[in-house]
């Protein structure tokens, strides 16, 4: 199988949050972590947090734009009415790693929201 690691992130508003991560091989290597609070009733001001992340280890061919800021200010007037995030992949292993580290996410905050943890390994 893969090794999932626990891990702890304090959040720019300052949340402790605990996180999982493991990476994905193939031709390429991602790593990838998430984790959340779980929900607590609320908007960005009471509610609950949430984090996650895909960072390239090794010869992913990916580009990621942002284009906003965290407030939802306009980076540039290509923008419009939108504000995100946008990444495009080159290859097939980066779709087939891209994949499993989203399903990964997944399956880390739906457990989290639940109240359930995941097993370190």
């Amino acid at each position: 199988m893969y090794g999932i690691k626990k891990n702890s992130r304090i959040l720019e508003d300052g949340t402790k949050i605990t996180t999982y991560s493991r990476e994905i091989e193939s031709c390429n290597i991602l790593e990838v972590e998430a984790g959340t609070t779980g929900y607590r009733g609320g908007d960005t001001g009471h509610g609950g947090r949430t984090y996650f992340r895909i960072q390239n280890e090794a010869g992913t061919d990916m580009e990621i734009h942002s284009y906003s800021d965290r407030y939802n200010y306009y980076v540039s007037d290509e923008c419009g009415d939108e504000c995100g995030v946008e990444v495009a992949l080159g290859g097939d292993c980066e779709l087939e790693t891209m994949i499993q580290a989203l399903k990964f996410i997944v399956k880390v905050l739906e457990d989290e929201s639940k109240g359930k943890m995941l097993e370190e390994e």
